[in-house]
């Protein structure tokens, strides 16, 4: 464990360690092996701002704020406006930045592969820390916990990554996914550092950080919206309680528990908090802070937002809010952060709408307005254009303004605003004006206006007028030559003609004189995106246009004095070609992988036959080339430029990006350009720029230099050869990434006329500056330039302004002549019909008087209408167009007759099936008992109409306002803390010898005695407080008595009631539930009996139809056979009343001649309800009898018809055979036998049907008479509910107004009695300072005693000077009165004179006095003359306050009788309206057997003062009795166990009381023995210590200091001696081991040399011995010689040894001569080697 931890503690990161910033920062890239500089441009300043960037605005101190600017951090002072700068370290952009807490530090959360975090320190701007692996793409958010220990980001697509950093050391600590949405923000908890909260894209996350045995790990909770809808979370906030309040798209807040919404917050009366976006950002002083995207910021009550839940249906809680500020117009927060001063108010806001507030949040009389500190384009730059005289730039947004920059000297010149967005703009060259004054602007509705820039200042000094604008743009001419967007405008090389390109797929042209005049225009095949026209160095003007579709038009330049047309400005005559775009991008692809092929073929082929193994015919297969892309949609066409006439570069888009294609007009024309086929003749492949194409392309005014704005916000630069119009030279380049890389695309990059600045715009909203120059040389080169603003044009000040369009429909150039000449041809069309007209008024005349002249004619010559007919067709089409006609208004009036239909199907529908509406009246069949429904009116809403209040509640106020108390805040609090500040310096002086330090401590401990003192007194004040009053009731009891007096129901006090308007409430409820409950039975008896009907109706029906069949078989049977059938039950009318409106058609036309003869009969009198009705049943009874008779008398003619066809048959006959008889016989039998059954089936069906019938009909009668009492007993408690609500509503008024009076007494009593406890806190603050300022009085006197010690001689003079009174001197003259005052008081009050009238001078020092004790006792004066005035003016602010005490206790009483008074009112009003409503009759229906009289046995004859009780109340109350008997004997006892424990109490209160004493007497002897005599002991711990101890403790520090300095330096010493040590033994040690190797080698050497000696030893010798041996070898020759001639023989004795032989035989070698040497030789070649 202890290996482990020391290596944890290796890992630690250093605290001081840093990184280098040159290090990190992206560096520009050049193409290796170029002669690129890498500071080819130099950043001079960033103009813009992007405020469309989330959380883009922070605050690092209190002058200076850091924002996100592309790829640059941008810090700038607020005051001075100046800027610094901070590249990206990964060139790929800044996500999200944030500042630490302590603003020591800030992070910077990167874009790009892989990006980091870097942690920069502040002010040094050092990179402190990099954090690695956070996410893939880039950082979305980054954000510091509340103390600053932890960093939590979280990155963007693909990853959502969240990820909490130990930033200090570079550590992950936890990460995980945190959804797959787009996160905007992420923040710490305030309140718990375990919890964090997330919010993005539809979505908000809660997450907590949770402790397990693996480590730590994050969980997060979605939050969950419900039935609101989803909506985006731009920002959250925690409140205290663990809630947290976020915004929404619509305006409102959403409370949310942790992960469910609680409610959701409105505004008052339903309104939204803010209109549209709303994001709560701070909590303030009790208040939460809101902006939204309407540019207001409020302050809601976060109690009342914490707490707040919904009440209604609508998941809704609404909240006024308490505070409120306007930023201004067409203002968008975003973001706010808040100052780095402490307890400031002052907030930072980010404006959406391009730029940075400085908002005053104190919501106070004193609150400054808003400030506007910075203001920036919104939005993405729409297009940009320098100067062409001077170092000034115009730029253009979609924010409807027009900006002029100064970019040499860093500034803005003017701005102007338009009713519509800009979109394109361009700078007019020298030959169109020669001071460089006019500026063109195209916008987005089709107008071009010209605009003048001009010094206003030179302007008026012609007019003798003052102003303080440096430059000013003025509109000169307004035309609207297109209906879409201006896109492009350009001026021909000679500045003679000007043509403008839009959307809408048109060209215009005009010529350029002091009025521009329109020439006329053409079509393109596209959208315009560029005109660029032919230089100089073409022989031809032309105009080259470029189309977003990817056509390309060039037309020859107008003639500028053309004819204008008097029909249209269409040039359909302009000699024009046109170039359609072909992709050949993957043809070029293809051709690249072909030549790579081919290489790498030839370089295999090498290698193979290099290598020998290889054998023929194993050549490899080759793959297929990719295959050529046929493109359907064309690429977008972004920039492009002549090279040659005819010829021209295009940079495309899409997928043919990545190329530069070189391109010229094809012979071959189409008439239809879309038709047209073109390709590229060549191309330029242009390096990384797949995926980035060059949206813009410019060249330097020498041609060298050709630099591109790419997709991905950076610049690049390629040098040229001068003369390459075939751009061959663009190879090598310089690039920089500059703007961001996912939305700052760079489509604008301009130069400086001078060629001394690169310009660039892109769609970040961020404009910046380069110079070509180092920084030096380019100050040295514009040391005397500035920019030049041009001068106003001679008599500018007496034109007019031209008026200019605003209207955006307003009629174009063309469209005006096109309405005119509509206009033209409509008058002429009216001329010629209204002639037309006169024509036919004539002819019409003459035709009526033919007419005329016709039917004046006799008869028999006078023509008929026929003859008088010319055409019959005009008839048939007069008679078909009214047809027609006709039907149009049936079809307009078929609506309203559908909805008639549909109003009298509702109307039937009501009273023909609704059973409410009618009674229904059952009758039994055997008797005439009847049984009817209850008739139910049709219930109205009570509700509404109950519950209408009256006109006092809806201002009646139910509590007063609370009021909040402030602590007291003396005007003279800032004067007491100056003149302790002012009195601190005198006491250090005053003192000598002790320094402030030791001055401070001893006024510390005095203050902690202080402290200590008053803590014992308030711990004894609330310990007396605690102390029961001797009235004290014990809170338990007082509880039980007031529930017991609850549970009484105590009707007869007022203060028992509950307020008057939920007693009214609660009977309007309760009258409700019993008319609902009435209704309810009535309903049910009601269906019950309409069910006994409809089963009378089916019985009687069946009978009858039963009837039907016995009469059609009597009718078949003769009449003697016939038998009386039973007499069937019939259903009356009033059994069923819903069929007296099912009318046939023949009782309404019976209906209609009758009612129509009784009205003629009776006159104009009214008929009643009754006589309609009995005159409606009588037109029923005659149609029912008329259709009775026709019925009997259709029976009687098929009898008849019948019976004539058996006469007629027995007439054919004659006689009936004997099988006819038999057969009538067996039909006369069957048809009796039919008879009988139906008889005694219908008389025995019937007979137990209609007794079962009315049976139950009675059953049901007598349910019904039951019902209808206890309807009666609820109509009863209804009508008493009734007169209670009469007599609550007859009160409720009055009631109400007293309650208004009493809620206004209440509220001015809590007012008075708040300014009260504040007046009486102040006036105890101030006493508190009186007594302070005694105390240092007191304290000032001891240390003039203390000073006195020693001078006796001196003591009367010193004193005389302490107590002199020195009138202040006065720098200003005062005025008449403040001298005469002034001189009265010095008179009285400071008086130069001592006692005997002789003068002293106090200045003087006199003998024996030192001049420090002379000028410290001055200052002791000083200090007591201003303690006294002090002390004089608490004393007067004590008595005002005191005065102001006094009246206000008078308001006090005065007010407390007003609301008793009130309240007396109000409870007599109470008191009588309880009266009353006891006052009301009850009815109580009672029986004889349920009156049982409890006094006597005996009922009275009178009961109406007899009390009626339930004998279960009776039983209640006698148990209740008991209960109260056993609690009486159980108090009894408390009673009496309670008077024991007081005597007790009593007696050992006594005790304590003699032991205080006793102990008081101890410790007044203990102080006689110590101090010899009483003192007090708060003033002696009071004291500041002993002074002689201070001063020795100083003496002691003082030399504590001295050594220890003395200590270090010698520690400093040992530490540099120790260094030098250490050098000098490690330079010994380097020459020790330096030494050792060379005594190495010389022992080498030295063993070397000695082996060499030895072997030439060895070699002498040897020589030596050869020559021995040669010359014994020459002697033994010779004497072999010689014995051999003389035959004699060697002996052994004569054979010669040899000396070095010898030599070893003698050291005890062997003898044997042949190996020594052979060891011998070995040992000299060792040596050779």
């Amino acid at each position: 464990m202890q290996e482990d931890a020391e290596g944890e503690s290796k890992k630690q990161l250093p605290a001081d360690m840093y990184y280098e910033y040159d290090e990190l920062y992206s560096r520009p890239t050049v193409t290796p092996h170029s002669e690129i500089p890498e500071n080819l441009l130099h950043f001079h300043h960033s103009f813009g701002y992007d405020s469309g960037h989330r959380s883009n605005l922070q605050v690092l101190d209190d002058k200076t704020l850091i924002f996100v600017a592309g790829n640059l951090l941008v810090l700038v002072d607020i005051f001075t406006k100046e800027q610094r700068y901070l590249r990206s370290c990964s060139g790929g952009g800044i996500g999200s930045i944030t500042v630490h807490p302590s603003k020591e530090y800030f992070a910077a959360a990167e874009k790009g592969n892989q990006p980091n975090i870097i942690v920069y320190e502040y002010p040094s701007l050092r990179p402190y820390r990099i954090l690695r692996g956070g996410t893939e793409r880039a950082y979305s958010y980054v954000e510091f916990n509340h103390d600053g220990s932890l960093l939590a980001s979280v990155g963007n697509k693909p990853d959502y990554k969240l990820t909490l950093w130990d930033w200090r050391q570079e550590k992950v600590m936890l990460s995980c996914k945190a959804t797959s949405q787009d996160v905007y923000r992420v923040c710490f908890s305030s309140y718990n550092p375990e919890l964090l909260t997330s919010s993005g894209s539809g979505h908000i996350k809660f997450w907590k950080i949770y402790s397990t045995l693996t480590g730590l790990k994050l969980q997060g909770c979605m939050g969950r919206f419900g039935l609101t809808a989803a909506t985006d979370i731009e920002g959250f906030m925690e409140l205290p309680n663990g809630k947290v309040v976020s915004g929404t798209d619509w305006g409102n807040m959403l409370l949310w528990d942790r992960s469910d919404i609680k409610v959701e917050i409105c505004n008052k009366n339903g309104r939204t908090c803010h209109a549209g976006t709303v994001q709560p950002f701070a909590l303030e002083d009790g208040q939460l802070l809101t902006f939204g995207s309407d540019g207001v910021i409020r302050a809601w009550d976060s109690e009342l937002v914490s707490v707040a839940d919904s009440n209604t249906d609508s998941s809704k809680f609404e909240v006024e809010p308490q505070n409120e500020l306007v930023v201004g117009r067409n203002v968008c927060l975003s973001s706010i952060v808040k100052s780095s001063m402490p307890d400031s108010f002052i907030w930072f806001a980010q404006d959406s709408n391009g730029a940075i507030w400085k908002l005053d949040l104190s919501f106070s009389n004193k609150t400054l307005d808003p400030a506007r500190l910075f203001s920036f384009h919104r939005g993405a730059i729409q297009s940009l254009d320098v100067s062409k005289t001077s170092h000034l730039m115009a730029t253009i947004a979609m924010d409807c303004s027009v900006k002029v920059f100064d970019f040499l000297e860093k500034r803005e010149l003017t701005t102007v605003s338009f009713g519509n967005n800009a979109t394109t703009l361009r700078w007019a060259p020298l030959s169109v004006n020669e001071s460089g004054s006019l500026l063109l602007i195209g916008f987005e509705d089709g107008v071009v206006r010209v605009l003048e820039f001009y010094d206003p200042q030179k302007l008026y000094v012609l007019t003798g007028r003052s102003s303080k604008e440096e430059a000013k743009l003025r509109l000169r001419q307004v035309v609207k030559p297109h209906n879409a967007a201006v896109t492009a405008v350009a001026y021909d090389r000679n500045g003679e003609i000007l043509a403008t390109g839009s959307v809408d797929c048109t060209v215009f042209f005009f010529t350029v004189e002091d009025e521009y005049q329109p020439i006329g225009f053409i079509h393109v095949p596209g959208a315009v995106q560029a005109l660029e026209w032919s230089p100089h160095s073409h022989p031809d003007n032309r105009l080259l246009i470029l189309c977003q579709s990817g056509h390309v038009v060039e037309v020859q330049r107008p003639h500028p004095e053309a004819q204008q047309p008097a029909k249209t400005f269409h040039l359909s005559e302009l000699p024009r070609r046109s170039f359609r775009f072909g992709s050949i991008k993957s043809q070029l692809q293809r051709e690249e992988e072909t030549i790579r092929r081919q290489v790498t073929k030839k370089m295999k082929k090498k290698e193979r036959e290099k290598e020998e193994s290889q054998q023929p015919g194993t050549e490899e297969e080759e793959e297929e080339l990719p295959p050529l892309c046929s493109v359907d949609t064309p690429s977008p066409l972004y920039c492009g430029f002549y090279s040659l006439p005819g010829q021209f570069w295009l940079s495309m888009g899409g997928i043919d990006s990545g190329f530069l294609y070189h391109c010229k007009f094809s012979d071959k024309q189409e008439a239809d350009p879309e038709k047209q086929d073109d390709v590229p003749f060549d191309s330029l492949p242009v390096h990384n720029a797949d995926d980035d194409p060059i949206l813009a392309i410019t060249f330097s005014s020498d041609k060298q230099l050709l630099l591109c704005g790419m997709h991905s916000g950076s610049i690049r630069v390629y040098p040229l050869q001068p003369g390459d119009h075939s751009i061959t030279s663009m190879q090598a380049y310089w690039t920089l990434s500059v703007h961001d890389n996912e939305h700052g695309h760079l489509r604008h990059i301009r130069c400086s006329h001078d060629d001394h600045f690169v310009l660039t715009a892109g769609d970040d909203g961020n404009i910046f500056s380069f110079s070509l120059l180092p920084p030096e040389e380019l100050q040295k080169s514009l040391q005397r330039k500035k920019a030049k603003v041009p001068s106003p044009r001679e008599g500018l000040e007496n034109k007019p302004l031209p008026a200019d369009i605003e209207d955006r429909k307003a009629y174009s150039i063309e469209s005006a002549l096109q309405n005119l000449q509509k206009d033209r041809l409509r008058q002429e069309a009216e001329l010629k019909l209204q002639e037309k007209r006169k024509k036919l008024a004539e002819i019409q005349k003459k035709y009526e008087q033919v007419l005329k002249d016709n039917q004046s004619l006799p008869e028999h010559v006078r023509l008929t209408p026929e003859e008088l007919q010319l055409d019959s067709r005009f008839y048939e089409l007069v008679e078909r167009m009214k047809t027609e006609r006709m039907m149009e208004v049936k079809k307009q009036l078929a609506w309203e007759q559908e909805r008639c239909n549909i109003a009298f199907n509702k109307l039937h529908d009501w009273f023909k099936e609704s059973p409410e509406a009618n009674v229904v009246t059952v009758v039994t069949i055997c008797s005439d008992h009847r049984v009817s429904t209850y008739h139910l009116p049709v219930l109205t809403n009570l509700s509404a109409q109950q519950n209408t209040p009256s006109s006092s509640d809806g201002h009646r106020e139910d509590a007063a306002p609370e009021h909040t108390k402030h602590g007291a805040r003396p005007a003279n609090d800032g004067s007491e803390t100056e003149e302790e500040e002012e009195l601190r310096p005198l006491e250090g002086r005053s003192t000598m010898k002790l320094g402030n330090r030791q001055e401070g401590r001893l006024q510390k401990a005095a203050t902690k005695a202080r402290a200590k003192i008053e803590k014992r007194k308030q711990e004894w004040a609330q310990l007396y407080a605690e102390k029961p009053d001797e009235n004290y009731e014990d809170p338990q009891y007082v509880q039980a008595i007031h529930e017991a007096e609850e549970s009484l129901q105590l009707m007869t006090n007022p203060s028992a009631l509950i307020n008057m308007k939920e007693l009214v409430e609660r009977k309007r409820e309760e009258f409700t539930a019993l008319q609902e409950n009435i209704r309810e039975k009535q309903i049910k008896m009601n269906k019950q009996i309409v069910a006994l009907r409809d089963s009378k109706v089916r019985l009687v029906s069946w009978l009858h139809a039963q009837g039907q069949q016995l009469q059609k078989v009597q009718q078949l049977l003769a009449k003697h056979l016939h038998r009386p059938p039973p007499t069937l039950p019939s259903i009356l009318p009033e059994e069923t009343p819903e069929k007296w409106l099912l009318n046939k058609l023949t009782a309404l036309r019976r209906y209609r001649p009758l009612w129509e003869q009784r009205c003629k009969e009776r006159g104009n009198l009214c008929w009643s309800s009754s006589e309609v009705a009995s005159f409606v049943e009588q037109v029923h009874k005659e149609v029912e009898r008329e259709e009775e008779e026709k019925a009997s008398s259709l029976c009687a003619s098929s009898v008849t018809i019948e019976e004539e066809e058996d006469d007629t048959a027995v007439g054919e006959g004659a006689e009936l055979s004997e099988l006819e008889k038999e057969l009538q016989r067996e039909k006369e039998i069957r048809l009796l036998y039919e008879q009988d059954s139906l008889l005694k089936k219908v008389v025995t069906i019937m007979e137990s049907s209609m007794s079962q019938f009315d049976t139950e009909l009675l059953l049901l009668r007598r349910k019904k008479v039951r019902l209808d009492i206890q309807l009666k007993l609820d109509n009863l408690h209804q009508l008493t509910v009734h007169q209670e609500r009469l007599v609550l509503n007859e009160f409720e008024k009055r009631e109400g107004s007293l309650q208004e009076n009493l809620n206004r007494c209440v509220k001015e009593e809590n007012s008075i009695t708040s300014q009260l406890e504040e007046c009486k806190e102040q006036l105890e603050l101030q006493r508190s300072h009186i007594v302070k300022l005694q105390t240092k009085e007191k304290t000032l006197n001891a240390e003039f005693q203390n000073l006195l010690d020693g001078n006796d001689k001196l003591r009367e003079f010193l004193t005389s000077v302490f107590k002199k009174n020195i009138k202040p001197v006065k720098t200003e003259e005062p005025k008449e009165e403040e001298r005469d005052e002034d001189d009265d008081w010095g008179d009285d009050d400071y008086s130069s004179t001592e006692d005997g009238g002789a003068t002293m001078d106090v200045s003087a020092c006199p003998p024996g006095c030192k001049p420090e004790l002379l000028e410290c006792i001055s200052m002791l004066r000083e200090r007591r003359q201003n303690l006294e005035e002090l002390l004089a003016e608490e004393k007067k602010s004590v008595q005002a306050l005191k005065i102001k005490y006094d009246s206000l206790v008078k308001k006090e009483t005065s007010a407390k009788s007003c609301r008793k008074a009130a309240e007396k009112k109000l409870e007599l009003i109470k008191k009588e309206i309880l009266e009353k409503m006891n006052a009301l009759d009850v009815v109580v229906p009672l029986r004889l057997h349920q009156i049982q009289v409890s006094s006597k046995n005996l009922v009275p004859s009178d009961l109406g003062e007899v009390m009626v009780l339930d004998r279960m109340e009776i039983e209640k109350l006698q148990e209740c009795i008991k209960q109260l008997k056993v609690d009486n004997k159980q108090q009894n006892d408390l009673y009496v166990e309670a008077k024991q424990k007081y005597t007790r109490l009593n007696r050992n209160l006594e005790d304590m009381a003699t032991e205080i004493t006793e102990m008081e007497g101890k410790c007044n002897e203990l102080m006689m023995q110590k101090f010899g005599r009483l003192v007090d002991l708060d003033a002696l711990q009071t004291q500041t210590g002993n002074r002689e101890l201070e001063k020795l403790k100083q003496d002691k520090r003082r030399l504590e200091a001295a050594f220890k300095k003395e200590l270090k330096q010698w520690d400093e010493k040992v530490d540099e001696a120790r260094d030098r040590l250490s050098e000098v033994t490690e330079r010994n040690t380097q020459l020790l081991y330096s030494m050792t190797s060379l005594n190495d080698e010389k022992g080498k050497q030295r063993r070397r040399d000695h082996t060499r000696r030895e072997t030439q030893e060895d070699i002498r010798r040897l020589k030596e011995t050869t020559e021995r041996q040669s010359q014994q070898q020459r002697t033994l020759r010779r004497e072999i010689d010689r014995l051999s001639r003389s035959g004699g023989h060697v002996s052994a004795s004569s054979v010669v040894q040899l000396p070095f032989l010898a030599e070893k035989q003698a050291q005890g070698h062997p003898t044997k001569p042949s190996k020594p040497q052979k060891s011998r030789k070995k040992s000299s070649k060792k040596g050779a080697n």
